[in-house]
């Protein structure tokens, strides 16, 4: 919690999602690397000028998505151009993250390393669920034991648990705090809480049941939005991606007049 709270001092930091354009290689690739490097920079300084608390780097538009054992060179060469490029922007005192899809998780510590960022948001850190792309596993033992060999120390893990767009039935009789549970006893450095897919909202109840029963800083990873605000403040950070977005949809641009009313929301509460 420590090494959470020297990240993020104030109370629900706001994390603002980066959605990367389609990387070469990827189906819808544009055609020009530039582009999908000035169109992230361009979301970055929206949020920067907003005054978010955070910043998180996906390519959330690689879709269809492929487990990390079939990424090419490319995938990880581009991610760690356009973070290097996006650092250059941030303050340093604003934190900066990682996802790469799907389950890229080593790949991720290797980017953040390079590019001196701070956290990166994992999948599949305990117990095994079915994803989209089918059996994901998990990989704590594995992840941190890179961590180490790597001496990224320093860079954060926050793990999703029950994550959404998956099937948890093969771990059904494991509930979602005694998921926490395991991922707390494996180290991980905050829990990610989400509704059953992108956008949707996550259960209030069960961010309830985690602050009264887990230890980790917990972070709410989709559906918040200036309508709902308030049923998540008690949450240590907060993810937007979607509602910062054109019509609320993740595919779309950011849109600063969204993510100037939301943080005036959020600054009044």
């Amino acid at each position: 919690m420590l090494k959470f709270q020297k990240l993020f001092p104030k109370k629900c930091s706001i994390i603002a999602m980066v959605h990367v354009s389609p990387l070469p290689g990827t189906p819808f690739y544009g055609g020009c690397m530039q582009k999908i490097v000035d169109k992230a920079c361009r979301e970055t300084e929206i949020y920067i000028n907003n005054q978010v608390d955070g910043i998180i780097i996906e390519n959330m538009h690689d879709v269809p998505y492929v487990k990390s054992k079939h990424f090419g060179p490319e995938t990880i060469a581009v991610m760690t151009k356009v973070c290097a490029e996006v650092k250059r922007l941030i303050p340093m005192k604003v934190p900066c993250g990682i996802q790469i899809l799907t389950g890229g998780n080593r790949e991720a510590l290797a980017v953040a390393k390079a590019c001196d960022f701070n956290f990166i948001r994992s999948e599949g850190f305990v117990f095994s669920h079915i994803g989209d792309e089918g059996f994901i596993d998990s990989d704590a033992g594995v992840l941190l034991r890179y961590r180490r060999n790597i001496d990224a120390e320093d860079v954060l893990i926050f793990t999703d648990i029950k994550k959404k767009h998956s099937s948890h039935t093969i771990t059904n009789d494991v509930s979602l705090i005694e998921t926490a549970h395991a991922a707390e006893f494996f180290h991980s450095d905050g829990v990610v809480l989400t509704g059953t897919c992108t956008g949707k909202p996550a259960d209030a109840r069960e961010l309830i049941g985690l602050k009264q029963n887990c230890n980790l800083p917990i972070i709410i990873g989709s559906g918040v939005t200036v309508e709902n605000l308030n049923q998540y403040l008690s949450a240590d950070a907060l993810i937007i991606g979607s509602h910062f977005k054109i019509d609320g949809n993740w595919a779309n641009d950011v849109s600063s007049n969204c993510v100037q009313l939301f943080m005036e929301a959020k600054n009044k509460l």
